[in-house]
């Protein structure tokens, strides 16, 4: 805290250690919000939110760095730091990494391979291998941080989505084509994302991501995009354990997330005719 009142700002590193998270873990001393490897809770260490509450009581601009191997419920500092950077366990060029990401000689792209949730609440206990309530695709509550999610020192924009066919025969290929703007002062990586949201069906997602491509865009310009979706890619899984493609409306997100997530995107819909099973 002494460190922290002398500075201009304050970057925290927080989080855990691979030491505490893994799979059937032992240790006689099992650290509160932890159980042989299994997390109990979705918070930070207390002793380090306590220290993240009294930065922020300074009044210092505070910079959050999180390093952690699975999602962090981190909803205070959601609320109340100016900056959050997730680096996960980056290595020993880890440093290097996130000084540039803070000082903008970098401009980050990344985007969450997982869902943030607010709590553990938020999931249904861990006694079966149901997918209901778990992960993006059956989630139906409001999560911190979406899959699929992330920030830029730029702004990008969706517009003019194509298909190739707004009615299709199952078993046929779908083409999906948008522009991407960069409608930002600094030059920047993109990861554009397709999102299909299938008829309401037994065992269907309720979105499922089926396609993303990186794209670097400068600023002021429009880079063209291209997904070309296979039956697979269109197919569901049915509650017999069947992969098919599967007849009725269907919708597409193209954008930098999920649908519904405030992801800037577009939306496009088409119908398939018919059914197809496919090998599983």
């Amino acid at each position: 805290m002494a460190a922290a009142k002398q500075a201009d700002a304050v970057v925290a590193v927080v989080g855990i250690t691979r030491d505490l998270e893994g799979e059937e873990m032992g240790g006689a001393v099992l650290p509160e919000g932890f159980d042989r490897g299994d997390r109990t809770t979705l918070d930070l260490p207390k002793a380090e939110q306590a220290l993240l509450e009294a930065i922020k009581g300074t009044g210092k601009p505070l910079i959050v760095v999180l390093m952690n191997g699975s999602a962090m419920g981190v909803n205070w500092a959601n609320q109340n730091a100016n900056g959050i950077v997730e680096a996960w366990y980056p290595g020993e060029e880890g440093g290097t990494a996130i000084a540039e990401v803070l000082a903008g000689a970098y401009n980050p792209a990344g985007r969450l391979p997982v869902t943030f949730y607010q709590s553990v609440a938020d999931l249904p206990p861990f006694d079966d291998y149901s997918m209901k309530g778990r992960t993006y695709r059956y989630f139906e509550g409001r999560p911190l941080y979406p899959f699929g999610y992330g920030l830029s020192y730029t702004k990008f924009g969706y517009a003019n989505a194509k298909l190739s066919a707004t009615s299709l025969k199952a078993g046929a290929s779908l083409q999906v084509d948008v522009d991407v703007r960069n409608s930002g002062r600094a030059a920047g990586e993109e990861v554009a994302q397709v999102y299909l949201v299938p008829p309401k069906l037994a065992g269907a997602p309720l979105r499922a991501l089926r396609g993303f491509q990186r794209v670097n865009v400068g600023p002021g310009r429009t880079q063209h995009v291209r997904f070309t979706l296979d039956p697979r890619d269109l197919s569901i899984v049915n509650e017999a354990g069947d992969r098919l493609v599967a007849a009725g409306a269907y919708r597409l997100f193209i954008g930098g997330g999920q649908p519904g997530a405030g992801a800037p995107g577009v939306e496009a819909q088409f119908t398939i005719q018919g059914e197809q099973k496919l090998p599983r």
